[in-house]
């Protein structure tokens, strides 16, 4: 057991091998096998197994992109509801603290979503190198969206002053609603590509943004305001409206064949890799790794629910006590207890419903039926509901054993006596045997993505001083922006459900991941910013600002001595300073507008930060 849960430091990939074989593991134990009967066993578990792999390649070989396909529109409707909550902040009657709560909470998911397509079509080379139309649509529309959702965080401006100023006008409605019609085309988008259809346009974004123009010049007729950030907020929709549009177009294949993909080599620079080194193991073989402790957790559980299946007349299927232990038993506390309570409800649901169908069915032909729709259902649901996969799970598995001849009543009351007993042992074990809590980790995953959000302002600082823009390289550092801030955000969730003595600095920790996320949101308006507007109009004083800003971040991360972290001379001496020049426009205006806002909330984020004892 201590074994295989040690291939956790090779990845998820390793880590459901090494579950894999603890799981064949559990299932040989009650059989009755003598000598040469292992190797028999042994040959049916592999035949098994090569028998599914053929399978699987047979199927992917005949829809070869048919999995990523359901990952990109799963991806995608995510993103729609991340815009559907910016769209939240034009409501005069939203909580600004909520709603950002559940931004952060989204963009955790959205990462997730992420790294799975990621996997899925950078990471098979058959779905980089070649040159068929569905390939090249799933990898541009993939790139399309990532972009959109930095879109969509870059608009993000002074909400309480937006609405102090504009409330009483039309025009934040409008916003509003054209917004949400931009998260309502994505989720039509979605499941066309899930439906495997061809998508095509639902809204007709041109009439809606010249009424929204009318409506932001009426903002200065009528009520005698400035609308200049009105007008920036509307170029930002706009380019949310085009960018959306311009995905319907990789659908159509003249217009796809005039697309270009980046290199197989600037793609494979997004995809993690991971090195599988014994040094991996040997680093891992102490009490600091949390891997190692999980692992010695589960080989001392395992040890203990095996001899409580032996010493104690549970049934004749007691290894479903193991089987529980390794199904919930995770390296975490929180998720532990998350799955215990999955566990624990889809089992009582199944084992119920099992029985009733039992008792009121006696055709074998329709329980055969039942029993192959239960078991489709049940793995359809593992990724989507785990409760509901449990449900199914065990509601096919009674019906299975009915076949077998063994009373239903009997193999539900002990399905759940084992259940039960493996659920308080994994729960009691996560809680008082090498336990691993979160708050350990939160300051690892804080200077992470201080980090990220450094290195993001510095590409902003490098285009400021007329460095060459490195698109392949930008949204390298972006995506780290990304993983971080999930990273931190996740960490963060998973110790709100732990013990109350156990978690540490909440308030000041949800502000800090809070600012964090605005940050990197403001930041991620910079870069577009400096694109459209003169450089002659970039003078020192901005300069300034961005090096103050840069200097903030840089004392964090230094007082925390994080390794490795960047060369912070050698970085600020890109910033050249170039003589001064007049705000001559309203587009230097804002920009120094926007980089105030960067520098006070860097500011507040130092402030937070030295309040954390994490």
């Amino acid at each position: 057991c201590f074994f295989f849960s040690m291939f956790s430091v090779y990845g998820a990939r390793a880590s459901s091998i090494g579950t894999a074989s603890l799981l064949v593991m559990v299932f040989s134990i009650d059989q009755s096998l003598v000598a040469m009967s292992y190797w028999e066993y042994s040959l049916y578990i592999l035949a098994g197994g090569c028998w599914y792999m053929m399978l699987s390649l047979s199927v992917a070989q005949i829809r070869p992109y048919r999995l990523a396909q359901q990952a990109l529109g799963e991806c995608i409707i995510e993103v729609a509801a991340y815009i559907r909550l910016k769209a939240k902040f034009y409501d005069v009657n939203s909580d600004f603290n909520e709603n950002y709560g559940k931004l952060v909470k989204q963009q955790v998911i959205i990462h997730q979503q992420q790294d799975i397509l990621r996997e899925l079509l950078f990471n098979t080379r058959m779905m980089v190198k070649d040159s068929t139309n569905a390939g090249r649509q799933l990898i541009l529309v993939f790139v399309d969206i990532i972009d959109l959702f930095e879109q969509s965080m870059a608009t993000l401006y002074d909400y309480q002053a937006i609405r102090n100023t504009y409330g009483k006008a039309e025009v934040l409605n409008k916003f509003q609603n054209i917004i949400n019609k931009i998260a309502l085309e994505l989720d039509h988008l979605s499941y066309q590509i899930i439906k495997n259809d061809q998508p095509f346009n639902t809204q007709n974004f041109q009439t809606q943004l010249e009424n929204l123009k009318i409506a932001v010049d009426k903002v200065e007729t009528d009520y005698g305001l400035n609308n200049m950030v009105l007008k920036k907020i509307l170029i930002n929709v706009r380019n949310m409206t085009n960018r959306t549009q311009k995905i319907f177009t990789y659908f159509n294949v003249s217009q796809l064949e005039k697309e270009n993909i980046r290199s197989e080599t600037d793609l494979a620079k997004f995809v993690s890799h991971q090195d599988f080194d014994f040094k991996q193991i040997s680093n891992n073989l102490n009490l600091r790794s949390s891997i190692f402790r999980h692992s010695l957790r589960v080989a001392l559980v395992c040890f203990v629910g095996y001899m409580i299946s032996k010493v104690f007349p549970i049934g004749y299927h007691s290894y479903w006590i193991l089987l529980t232990i390794l199904v919930i038993l995770k390296p975490g506390f929180s998720l532990t207890k998350k799955r215990n309570y999955e566990r624990l409800i889809g089992t009582l649901g199944g084992g119920v419903i099992g029985v009733l169908i039992l008792i009121l069915i006696k055709d074998q032909t329709a329980l055969f039926i039942l029993l192959f729709i239960f078991m489709l259902a049940a793995y359809s649901f593992q990724r989507l509901n785990y409760i509901v996969s449990v449900l199914f799970i065990t509601t096919y598995v009674l019906i299975l054993f009915s076949f077998f001849g063994e009373n239903s009543l009997t193999v539900a009351w002990e399905r759940i006596i084992d259940t039960f007993i493996g659920s308080f042992i994994a729960l009691l074990a996560s809680n008082f045997m090498l336990p691993s809590w979160e708050y350990r980790n939160l300051k690892k995953y804080k200077e992470e993505v201080l980090t990220a959000n450094y290195n993001y302002l510095l590409k902003v600082a490098e285009n400021m001083a007329g460095k060459p823009f490195d698109i392949t390289s930008y949204k390298l550092t972006r995506k780290s922006v990304y993983v971080s801030s999930a990273n931190i955000a996740s960490a963060f969730q998973r110790m709100l459900s732990e013990p109350k003595n156990k978690q540490r600095d909440s308030k000041e920790l949800h502000n800090f991941i809070v600012l964090n996320h605005i940050l990197s949101s403001y930041i991620a308006t910079l870069i577009p910013s400096l694109q459209q507007i003169n450089t002659d109009l970039i003078h020192a004083d901005h300069k300034k600002l961005i090096r103050k800003s840069l200097f903030t971040l840089a004392e964090m991360i230094k007082g925390r001595e994080l390794e490795p972290i960047p060369d912070f001379k050698k970085n600020e001496a890109i910033i050249q300073e170039n003589p001064s020049s007049e705000e001559s426009d309203h587009d230097s205006k804002i920009l120094t507008e926007q980089l105030e806002f960067v520098y006070k909330l860097s500011g507040d984020i130092q402030k937070i930060n030295e309040k954390l004892t994490i």
